[in-house]
């Protein structure tokens, strides 16, 4: 048996394969370049990626995927050979097309492909809403947070926070934004003067911009308006939006609202037009501050693979420390200072891999 035919055609996750691999499955693209040989024969460079690795990949004159339609950053369906060239592997694709709806049920999933909230999302929106549902008490609050859940729940749901920093990757801002609003109604509890209604509201407004700011996974990179504008006038403008669908809408209750977008990174320096100046945007700022720093230090320790020390935080400009796990591995390298792992971009997965794909050709 030669190594091509070594396993039978496999449907593991990219960082299982090896040379000589018959493999078939679904992934994202990374780049798709259209390049011509010594012979001046068409053929694709790409690079294919899943949520535990990426891999090149080559489409040759022979291959089907020559005459398929798909473009960097979609997702599609493959089938081809791993082979080792110079010491690194690559794959040989006999066909590659863009994925469609019915290839839902043959396994493809967004989630096991690009970096993805580790939350059931799921789960995420039911708190969500009943967060909301428990904590707001007027009922023009509850009103306001229902109609921007109906117009912008789509794209919340499954939208990144940031492009690298915390909560980079699928259902990242929901995630963010349920984190918070536990730690805020729980300050409220125990600050019995802030306004409840204003601290639920400004964290579930604060952050919204992004929708506008950020493409949505897997693009995950700044808009023109987003680069233009950024996302906190962005979201003082959804946030009037919604205020002006519903009629008289009180214009103090507004100007506060609008105060919380603005103010809640805290200091000019951070992009925030105005410092905040009210109990309630001084509690925003700081559950914000808070959170996104915990998810920093998350996705270092996820990055770390076990490792425990000193590990270099570039969106902290410090040195942060590890903690050794019950399950550490002693061999364990730890990532050097300004490495990747500093951006704070928490990992895919836990390190083995999304599951096996169950897909047939």
């Amino acid at each position: 048996m030669g190594p091509a035919m070594r396993n039978s055609l496999r449907t593991g996750p990219i960082a299982t394969w090896q040379a000589g691999d018959a493999v078939q499955g679904f992934a994202l693209v990374r780049r798709r370049d259209l390049r011509q040989d010594k012979g001046g024969r068409d053929y694709l460079d790409l690079e294919l990626a899943d949520a535990s690795g990426a891999i090149a990949a080559k489409a040759w004159s022979d291959s089907a995927a020559l005459a398929q339609e798909f473009a960097a950053h979609d997702y599609v369906k493959f089938r081809g050979q791993v082979q080792s060239y110079k010491e690194q592997l690559q794959l040989r694709l006999e066909n590659c097309r863009r994925v469609v709806e019915a290839d839902r049920q043959e396994g493809f999933d967004e989630a096991l492909l690009i970096p993805t909230t580790k939350e059931d999302l799921d789960a995420l929106w039911q708190r969500l809403e009943g967060l909301l549902e428990a904590h707001l008490a007027r009922p023009l609050a509850r009103r306001l947070a229902a109609e921007t859940l109906a117009a912008h729940g789509v794209a919340l749901r499954v939208h990144p926070a940031a492009k690298a920093i915390h909560h980079a990757f699928r259902g990242g801002l929901l995630e963010h934004v349920v984190s918070m609003l536990g730690l805020a109604v729980r300050i409220c509890d125990h600050y019995p003067e802030l306004d409840r209604d204003l601290v639920v509201l400004g964290v579930l407004f604060h952050d919204l911009g992004k929708l506008l700011e950020l493409g949505a996974m897997p693009v995950n990179d700044y808009t023109p308006v987003g680069r233009l504008v950024g996302h906190i006038i962005l979201g003082r403008d959804l946030l009037r939006e919604r205020c002006a669908a519903i009629e008289e809408f009180p214009e103090e209750l507004r100007l506060q609202l609008e105060h919380l977008v603005l103010s809640h990174q805290g200091r000019k320096e951070f992009g925030s037009p105005v410092e905040p100046m009210t109990p309630e945007a001084i509690v925003l700022h700081m559950v914000d501050d808070l959170d996104s720093k915990l998810a920093v230090l998350r996705g270092l320790k996820d990055n770390a693979r076990g490792a425990a020390g000193f590990v270099w935080a570039r969106s902290l400009d410090r040195f942060v420390w590890l903690a050794e796990d019950a399950t550490t591995d002693p061999g364990s390298e730890l990532p050097a200072p300004g490495a990747g792992a500093g951006e704070g971009e928490p990992a895919a997965d836990d390190g083995a891999g999304p599951p096996e794909q169950k897909t047939i050709w």
